[in-house]
C-alpha cells in the first residue's frame, strides 16, 4: 500500500510539472511574483544561512585537527580538507536541508492555505493556470537565489574554519592559506553548482506539490507541511547521491 501511493503521488507530480511549466498568461504578473519570491527565499533567508555556516566551517576545522592531531598528516591539510568538504557537500546538501524546513514549509503553507480557502478555485474559474502562477516564479526564484546562498555558505564557512582554528592557535594563518591553494579541483565547483540547482528544485516542487494537492481541514494542513519537509530531506539525499556518483566516477 505505502509502494502503491508513493508510485501515485509521484506519477501525479511527473504530470503536473506540465502544467506548471505552461506560457505565462502574463508577464509583467509573473515577472513581480518572482521578484517577490526571490526576496522572500533569498534575502528572508541570507541570515539563517549565514549563522549556520559559520559554526559549520568552524565544527569542521575543529574536528579534522582533533583526527589528525599527531599523526604524520601536514597542518595545511586541514585548510585542503574544509575547503573541499565545504564545496562538494557540506555548503549545498545542509544549505539546502535548512532550506527545506523553512521555505519548503512555508511554501507548503501558503499553497495549502489557498487551497483550502478557496482562493486557487476561483483563480481558475477566472481562467488562470493557477499551477502556473502559484509555482513556476518560485521554482525560478529558488533556482537562481539558492545558488547564490549556497555560494555565499561556501564562503562564510571557510571564513568560520579560519576564525575558529587561527586565532585559537590550532595552526597558523599560512598553514590554513596554503591548504586553500593546495590541490584545487575545478570540478568541485561545479558540482556545487549542479547541486545547488537540483536541490533548490527539489524542495521547491516538492514543497508547492504538497501544498496544492492538500485535502481541506486545518489538520492535513499541517501533515501537508510536514510531508513536504520530510519528503524534500530525502529526496535532496538521495540526489545527493546520484550526482556524486554520477560526477566522481
Amino acid at each position: 500500500m505505502l509502494i502503491k501511493n508513493a508510485l501515485q503521488h509521484f506519477g501525479q507530480f511527473i504530470l503536473w510539472q506540465r502544467q506548471i511549466l505552461a506560457k505565462p498568461e502574463s508577464w509583467s504578473m509573473y515577472y513581480k511574483e518572482t521578484i517577490r519570491q526571490m526576496n522572500d527565499i533569498g534575502v528572508g533567508s541570507l541570515s539563517v544561512v549565514i549563522m549556520i555556516s559559520v559554526f559549520l566551517g568552524a565544527v569542521t576545522a575543529v574536528q579534522f585537527f582533533y583526527q589528525m592531531d599527531g599523526t604524520l598528516v601536514p597542518p595545511y591539510y586541514i585548510g585542503y580538507i574544509v575547503r573541499d568538504m565545504t564545496i562538494i557537500e557540506l555548503a549545498p546538501t545542509f544549505t539546502c536541508l535548512v532550506l527545506s524546513g523553512k521555505v519548503g514549509s512555508n511554501l507548503a503553507a501558503e499553497i495549502g492555505g489557498m487551497r483550502q480557502k478557496e482562493h486557487i478555485d476561483a483563480m481558475e474559474i477566472m481562467g488562470v493556470n493557477t499551477s502556473a502562477y502559484l509555482v513556476m516564479p518560485k521554482i525560478i526564484a529558488a533556482v537562481i537565489m539558492i545558488p547564490i546562498l549556497v555560494c555565499v555558505s561556501t564562503m562564510v564557512s571557510i571564513a568560520g574554519a579560519y576564525i575558529a582554528s587561527v586565532p585559537s592557535g590550532l595552526f597558523s594563518g599560512a598553514d590554513f592559506i596554503k591548504g586553500l591553494r593546495s590541490f584545487f579541483i575545478p570540478n568541485n565547483v561545479n558540482m556545487l553548482f549542479v547541486k545547488a540547482f537540483v536541490f533548490s528544485y527539489i524542495l521547491t516542487a516538492v514543497s508547492c506539490y504538497q501544498g496544492y494537492f492538500v485535502k481541506s481541514g486545518s489538520i492535513e494542513l499541517g501533515k501537508a507541511s510536514t510531508r513536504a519537509v520530510v519528503n524534500s530531506y530525502v529526496l535532496i539525499l538521495l540526489a545527493d547521491y546520484i550526482i556524486a556518483v554520477v560526477l566522481t566516477s
